[in-house]
């Protein structure tokens, strides 16, 4: 039997998902990760309840003392409940306060614990609207056809913010299952080398293309060999956003079925009589057989 600390997980990686166990995992320790990639409604949710169960527990504590607040409006529970809020958020509007030695040492306690979370959820907060978020987008097939005269593998890519990226730069991999000397499966990864790895102002779109010629790790395969290998291909692009100065960067991954030979992409560009350019982004994932 699994225990929970040892439960499994499940990992997403492109189309492909794998369950992972064996792995200890801890969430009090990663807590901060846990905080970033919540969603916002959760990590409001979350927020919210770690703030009412805060101050339910800090108004059991002074209704345990023997009149340790005075004037509590409502009286009761609910009344030093909302004591307590104030007290958490370092409001103090003066009517309620404390009459005791113990209500006194619980609202010292409190307002400490009211300071730190503040200065928390603050850091929090602030990390999160200041991350940055790339809008690259990339097609959804990459495609194989004949360009220049050679085989190419061509991924159409664009800047959906369009704002300019300062020099954006982009690796490929394909990821192959073979089998070693030994005969140990196992699944490699091999450098796509490309025509251009690097785009000095990515403002619109980029072709990402490289040429499959007796150099490459494609030379020799085609659909039915690139499935059989059950092969996958990792395409990143980074660059520095120029409005925020921050670096951006994007991961795409397809499968081989999403591969597509001989087909070309419909061309997203149109010139009126005028001599204006137009690019209909509509048409950024459709591709077209030769």
């Amino acid at each position: 039997m699994i225990s929970r600390k040892n439960k499994p997980h499940q990992v997403t990686l492109g189309d492909r998902v794998i369950v992972t166990q064996g792995l200890s995992r801890n969430f009090w320790l990663d807590l901060y990760h846990a905080c970033m990639t919540a969603s916002w409604p959760n990590f409001f949710a979350a927020v919210g309840g770690i703030f009412l169960l805060m101050n339910a527990l800090f108004a059991v504590l002074y209704f345990l003392g023997d009149q340790a607040v005075t004037n509590v409006s409502p009286a009761g529970i609910v009344g030093l409940f909302f004591f307590s809020v104030e007290t958490l958020a370092t409001v103090g509007y003066g009517d309620m306060h404390p009459q005791t030695l113990y209500g006194h040492v619980v609202a010292t306690i409190e307002i400490f614990t009211g300071t730190m979370s503040i200065a928390v959820i603050t850091g929090v907060m602030f990390a999160r609207f200041s991350r940055p978020r790339a809008r690259i987008i990339s097609s959804r097939h990459p495609v194989v056809l004949p360009w220049d005269g050679k085989t190419t593998l061509m991924i159409r890519a664009a800047n959906a913010r369009q704002n300019v990226i300062v020099d954006a730069s982009a690796k490929l991999r394909l990821i192959l299952a073979e089998v070693t000397v030994e005969g140990v499966p196992i699944r490699r990864l091999h450098d796509l080398k490309l025509v251009r790895d690097q785009h000095p102002i990515l403002l619109l779109g980029w072709n990402i293309m490289h040429v499959i010629d007796e150099s490459s790790p494609m030379y020799g395969h085609n659909a039915e060999t690139l499935a059989a290998a059950d092969a996958g291909l990792i395409l990143t692009i980074d660059g520095l956003d120029e409005t925020t100065a921050q670096t951006m960067q994007s991961r795409f991954m397809y499968t081989h079925e999403s591969m597509r030979w001989n087909h070309r992409y419909v061309d997203m560009t149109v010139v009126d009589e005028d001599g204006g350019s137009y690019m209909d982004f509509a048409k950024f994932h459709d591709v077209v057989p030769l």
